[in-house]
């Protein structure tokens, strides 16, 4: 029997209506299984490390623990895991701080159907759903905390994954890169990996605030 190729979804939100009917979206679609649902920040961190989802669709505002906390434990506990922010307002500080905690991308709340499940598709196969003025931003905040991504020496990578790296940071997925450079998504997730390593980044998030901080998007 075929591995189920759908992507394994958390939702978190204090509204049961709105997880509910991200849900029924979701799986509707036929490209999601959604494995969980979570009213607030501690069962989304609690659920996270016992389902351990592909990705988490998480609300930024919610009664406790807000998602950008959750947000930033659940990538401290799932380097690997996305997280797909829900806001109001993508003019809110809460959003940066987000993406500073680890989040790979955001949508509005009251954003159309397709517009929602591009946006979940995107993070789920890899892509930062983040503008670059954005990821400024957030990597200014992360300087602020308490183990920020510090700027390091560009030699330590070589020319091509320093190319991977730029591709990853400005958005492109794994099969994107790998098309672009004629080969596999495998090795493409390998060289991220070996970047991860030699940069001393434990998140793919790090990576992008690395790449921002280092002036890899300069020209983007």
């Amino acid at each position: 029997m075929s591995e189920d190729p759908r992507t394994r979804e958390l939702l978190v939100d204090d509204h049961p209506l709105v997880r509910d009917s991200l849900q029924r979206v979701l799986e509707n679609s036929g490209e999601f299984e959604v494995v969980g649902q979570a009213a607030d920040g501690n069962a989304a961190i609690q659920m996270a490390g016992d389902l351990r989802p592909d990705a988490v669709v998480m609300d930024v505002i919610m009664p406790g623990m807000d998602g950008v906390t959750a947000c930033r434990e659940i990538t401290r506990l799932l380097p690997d895991a996305r997280v797909l922010m829900l806001t109001s307002s993508t003019e809110d500080d809460s959003v940066i701080a987000a993406v500073a905690a680890g989040a790979t991308g955001y949508v509005v709340k009251d954003a159309g159907l397709e517009d929602l499940l591009k946006a979940v598709r995107d993070v789920a196969m890899g892509r930062v759903r983040i503008p670059l003025p954005v990821l400024r931003r957030a990597a200014a905040v992360a300087d602020g905390q308490s183990k920020p991504v510090l700027k390091g020496n560009q030699q330590l990578l070589t020319e091509r994954e320093r190319e991977v790296l730029t591709m990853f940071a400005s958005g492109s997925s794994y099969a994107d890169i790998a098309e672009a450079q004629g080969n596999s998504p495998s090795t493409v997730r390998n060289t991220v990996y070996r970047i991860q390593d030699k940069l001393g980044v434990g998140s793919r998030q790090g990576l992008v605030v690395w790449a921002v901080r280092n002036g890899l998007l300069d020209r983007e």
